[in-house]
């Protein structure tokens, strides 16, 4: 079951902890995100030869072949704002400001299936070269090596 809610969460994460001591919780928070960041460590050790993170690499790919039956034109012969047309409805992009109207662009911050689309107009058959430019370092390896480089220490409980 996937929770959205920080909140349930953390409260699921520590469901034997709740009776602790409020020291003890926290260390145990530390503990088990410890445990996230190696994992997460180790997981982008495995594919530090790539570019880009398995998981952004497929959602790419997906849009890339997604954005290919799209129709694209530019607005007012503006190179860096195109209008996407897709069975019935019409997306904006802008490159420059690495925006699209649907938001998955402007929030996800890899590139959409409009902004494939876009790519392909502006960058020509080839346009999978470019692709890299304009998604964000977040999904880069060196840049998720660099995110979970840092260990979380646990902090000793004082005697009283």
């Amino acid at each position: 079951m996937m929770i959205t809610n920080i909140t349930e969460s953390v409260n699921a994460m520590l469901i034997d902890e709740r009776e602790y001591p409020v020291e003890s919780i926290f260390n145990s928070i530390a503990k088990r995100f410890d445990e996230i960041f190696r994992e997460r460590r180790i997981y982008g050790f495995k594919c530090k030869d790539n570019k880009f993170i398995p998981a952004a690499k497929k959602i790419l790919r997906d849009n890339m072949s997604e954005g290919d039956s799209f129709y694209v034109e530019y607005i007012s012969g503006d190179e860096r704002q195109c209008t996407v047309f897709e069975s019935g409805c019409t997306t904006k992009v802008d490159l420059l400001e690495r925006s699209c109207s649907c938001r998955k662009f402007d929030l996800v911050k890899i590139a959409s299936i409009h902004a494939m689309a876009a790519f392909r107009l502006k960058h020509g058959e080839d346009y999978d070269l470019r692709v890299n430019d304009y998604s964000s370092p977040l999904y880069k390896v060196e840049e998720y090596l660099l995110e979970y480089s840092e260990s979380i220490n646990i902090v000793p409980l004082e005697s009283k």
